[in-house]
């Protein structure tokens, strides 16, 4: 079974060193709140582009009293083989990495085997991370930023290629802002700024809605053996240009961006910000039985539904790569009756998809089974139990 054998970490949060080993595929951690079971699935986030499950800068990542500095080490075995994967803060020995900062951006580099690579993106080239957390319990009747970031992640699974996409749109849109704001700049220099948003952003519109053509098809043909335990879902991704690529040709939904971006070069000097594109789309989400937007449903049903879809996509996921993913479920057991909590097991197991857990009671844990590892942690401090 393809999965991750090893974590070291440095300097990381709580941690000022820890070296665990696995071999089961379930590994679950129970302790009291506070204990730092969470900043483990955290370090294991990093497995993959962004910027974890707390989506912290990289800078208040370091153990409180270091020098700031920290690293993740991760061993991934597949067909044997195993490949090493390390990121973290500034160049360590062990992840030989650093962080390249400017006044707006943190970046990451990593190195693969030794080998320094692109980014994090190049993560996925090995192994694909997932997660549910307690604060997405929220993702549905918060903003609609959430809810972009929750679809890109999944997006990810289709389009390795989508987090450069954002990137560099992301780039792009904040020195045409500056620009803006600053009086407005060369207007040949913003043309060609808009121009490659407007590239940028057709790019990541249609990876958007071909990743929610994939899921809707896998949750209305019932793909996952845990369809019976979790709501179907209707999922849509609405934005400007994911509905003009619906009707209209990707080049002219292109050149009509570019020519929008400069239609709103007033509008968008005023507000400081630009006020059109992918960076404000959402991701809407109904219950298919109840005819009903997931923001008007239960919080029991708001969260079923999201791990429906999150199951849905780790199974595409294993389809398309030929090995499972990684899923990361912090406090997600406690919040299931003991039928969807099974039925949950169940479904990753028959993935073959290695799942890390959180909970305060090992109980929460009994339908796991032999197929898990159990570590009591306590003061930062893990016993294997």
């Amino acid at each position: 079974m393809a999965g991750l054998r090893r974590l070291r970490l440095t300097n990381f949060r709580s941690y000022d060193h820890l070296d665990l080993q696995f071999d089961a595929q379930a590994v679950a951690f129970f302790g009291p709140n506070g204990a730092g079971k969470t900043n483990i699935l955290e370090a294991l986030s990093f497995l993959a582009p962004g910027r974890g499950i707390r989506r912290a800068k990289l800078t208040d990542v370091g153990r409180k009293g270091g020098q700031g500095d920290w690293a993740v080490v991760a061993t991934l075995v597949r067909d044997g083989v195993p490949v090493q994967l390390g990121t973290g803060q500034h160049a360590r020995a062990e992840a030989a990495v650093e962080i390249k900062e400017d006044e707006r951006t943190q970046r990451r580099q990593v190195r693969i085997d030794g080998d320094a690579a692109s980014g994090p993106a190049a993560f996925t080239d090995h192994v694909q991370v997932s997660w549910l957390t307690p604060q997405m319990d929220r993702l549905f009747i918060e903003g609609a930023s959430s809810r972009r970031r929750f679809l890109d992640r999944l997006v990810l699974a289709f389009h390795p290629e989508h987090s450069k996409e954002l990137a560099a749109y992301e780039r792009l849109m904040r020195e045409r802002n500056r620009l803006l704001s600053d009086g407005g700049g060369d207007p040949s220099w913003l043309a060609v700024l808009e121009s490659q948003m407007a590239g940028h952003a057709v790019a990541m519109a249609a990876a958007r809605l071909d990743a929610v053509s994939h899921l809707q098809t896998a949750i209305d043909m019932g793909m996952t053996t845990a369809a019976g335990a979790f709501p179907r879902a209707s999922l849509k991704a609405e934005g400007l240009l994911e509905s003009g690529l619906q009707h209209q040709p990707a080049v002219d939904v292109e050149e009509s961006f570019r020519q929008q971006l400069r239609d709103n070069r007033g509008r968008d000097g005023v507000s400081g910000r630009t006020t059109e594109g992918p960076h404000r789309s959402d991701f809407l989400v109904s219950h298919v039985a109840k005819s009903m937007p997931a923001d008007q449903c239960s919080t029991g049903e708001q969260k079923a539904l999201l791990i429906g879809i999150t199951l849905a996509s780790a199974r595409l996921s294993t389809l398309r790569h030929g090995q499972a993913p990684v899923l990361l479920l912090d406090e997600v057991a406690a919040h299931l009756d003991e039928g969807r909590r099974q039925a949950l097991f169940d479904e990753l197991f028959s993935l073959g998809a290695q799942i890390w857990l959180t909970g305060t009671d090992r109980h929460l844990f009994d339908a796991l089974g032999t197929n898990a590892q159990f570590f009591h942690v306590e003061d930062s401090r893990l016993r294997e139990a």
